[in-house]
């Protein structure tokens, strides 16, 4: 049957019908093809920034660091309670929306920012001498794992209000890109994006570890 006929208004509920009994697609590891849990692993490929899902097996054979092509992608979530972050530096970075994430990658050697956005997440121009400067505030941003943890920021009042900061899996700060693409509408993206933003950050808090940093002495 092609589109038109199973678009046609006799064969429109038909077509409901075994939209809503037909099985649920079986997501399977990329290596082993064994069946995945919904909540399963992570492997990042940095050189060509791509995640792999994984089962429980094939994950214990990655390690977090250069042992292969593949990096494990860790499980820790940390909110970052006292976070020191000025909105002249924020501008300074020159993010474009309040909504961004940050990591290093090794394959470039240095610190990517990438914002989500209807098209998926987008690459900024990261001003590194002001990322330098706030690593130098915030001193867990030096304890992140290259390529598989990223500083998550969401600063929108859209979002859940107060500005959040969190060093969460890499495939994490991924997830959100996904759901902002996938539930944008129109040029504002729509309420119902703005309400699965505020979902996201809300079950990360919730899943998260507080950390409070013991503050170091100003800068001379």
């Amino acid at each position: 049957m092609n589109v038109t006929e199973r678009m046609a208004p006799n064969g429109a509920f038909a077509a409901l019908r075994r939209f809503a009994h037909a099985p649920k697609m079986v997501e399977r590891c990329d290596f082993c093809s064994a069946e995945l849990y919904e909540d399963h692993q992570h492997l990042t490929e940095p050189e060509q920034r791509r995640l792999v899902c994984v089962c429980g097996a094939c994950a214990v054979l990655f390690g977090g660091h250069g042992e292969t092509s593949y990096r494990r992608v860790p499980r820790r979530i940390l909110y970052l309670k006292d976070f020191r972050l000025t909105d002249a530096q924020w501008e300074g970075m020159l993010i474009p929306i309040q909504l961004a994430f940050f990591f290093h990658s090794s394959p470039a050697g240095r610190v990517i920012a990438l914002y989500p956005s209807p098209a998926g997440p987008t690459e900024s121009s990261l001003d590194l001498a002001m990322w330098d400067e706030v690593a130098q505030d915030n001193p867990a941003l030096k304890r992140m794992s290259p390529d598989v943890e990223g500083l998550l920021v969401n600063r929108s009042a859209r979002a859940g209000g107060a500005p959040d900061y969190f060093i969460a899996p890499i495939d994490e700060c991924f997830k959100l890109a996904g759901l902002i693409r996938a539930n944008w509408r129109g040029l504002s993206g729509g309420e119902e994006v703005w309400e699965e933003i505020g979902r996201f950050f809300a079950d990360l808090k919730t899943r998260s570890n507080e950390v409070k940093e013991v503050m170091e002495a100003p800068r001379a």
